[in-house]
């Protein structure tokens, strides 16, 4: 057979390699998958760093140092730093949330409570309230002093002027429907008086007998219940109010029960002083009239509070 230079040398069998030949073939094999590898991780960011090319004897002690996900996970806490303090963050926020929802949730129940109760008094007839006491700018029976032939009239010059439209107005208020509640008959065995009671307080009413301010509250209720009468005219009625001492009885008697009050005290008191009308809550009576007798610049007024 005749040499042809330009034949491709015959493979050798592996059998056939010596021991150089051998390790040779084995190094350029492991370099070309490495080198994929490398490529492959270069390709997709991962490789960090890389050793260079090492002989087969040093193989063992070195080799690439290749960025894979799970590897030198546990050689490298520093670069799980970041994710952990993320993670307790995320944690605080958390625990914060939850604490919020626990804060709003127990508001939620108390304003609920406060609801249920508001609601319960609401309907319970035990806690209804009597009617407001509607007050004046002056106390009731304002009059001047009768002349010689008993003539008199309402008194305006003790009302403010810019507060007599008020007056004027609060003596068109109505006049309540007749009901058992009300007051019918009061009796002072101390002044040995026993005259009816009319509701309203107005100049027309107080001719009639003793007059109950209308918003006053009934007799036996918790409330004041107001009551005036003139001094020097229409039956003077109340003209001796002043005698009145403390543990004499006021009574008044309704169309079901009569109610017995038992004075406590009385004062001397300027036409404007109308917070003696207002209710202290406890079942009471005041009564008011002009004072001095002839003289009405004044009022007296005595209070008495329901017998237990």
């Amino acid at each position: 057979m005749r040499y042809n230079p330009f034949a491709m040398p015959r493979r050798k069998a592996p059998e056939d390699l010596s021991t150089d030949e051998l390790r040779r073939l084995l190094i350029e094999k492991r370099r070309g998958a490495r080198q994929e590898r490398l490529e492959h991780f270069q390709r997709t960011g991962r490789v960090v760093a890389i050793a260079p090319d090492l002989s087969l004897e040093d193989k063992s002690s070195s080799a690439p140092i290749v960025d894979t996900p799970g590897e030198n996970a546990e050689a490298n806490p520093a670069s799980h730093s970041e994710p952990r303090v993320t993670d307790r963050i995320l944690l605080g926020v958390e625990i914060l949330a939850v604490i919020g929802l626990v804060g709003v949730l127990l508001s939620g129940l108390g304003m609920l409570r406060d609801l249920n109760r508001e609601v319960a008094s609401a309907l319970n007839p035990a806690t209804a309230t009597p009617t407001p006491l509607i007050m004046a700018v002056v106390l009731p029976e304002g009059h001047t002093p009768p002349d010689a032939q008993g003539n008199t009239q309402p008194n305006e010059a003790e009302i403010p002027p810019n507060l007599l439209p008020i007056v004027q107005s609060l003596a068109n208020l109505p006049v309540p429907t007749p009901g058992p509640d009300q007051a019918l008959r009061i009796e002072i065995p101390a002044l040995t008086l026993d005259a009816p009671v009319v509701q309203g307080d107005g100049w027309d009413e107080l001719k009639k007998g003793v007059a109950q301010h209308i918003g006053s509250a009934n007799p036996g209720e918790p409330g004041n219940v107001v009551l005036s009468a003139h001094n020097d005219v229409y039956g003077e009625l109340f003209r001796n109010l002043d005698k009145l001492q403390p543990g004499d009885q006021v009574i008044l008697y309704s169309a079901l029960k009569q109610f017995v009050y038992i004075v406590d005290r009385s004062e001397i008191v300027e036409p404007t002083a109308v917070e003696v009308m207002a209710s202290a809550g406890t079942p009471s009576v005041t009564l008011i009239s002009c004072y001095p007798y002839l003289v009405d610049k004044q009022r007296i007024v005595v209070f008495a509070r329901l017998q237990n």
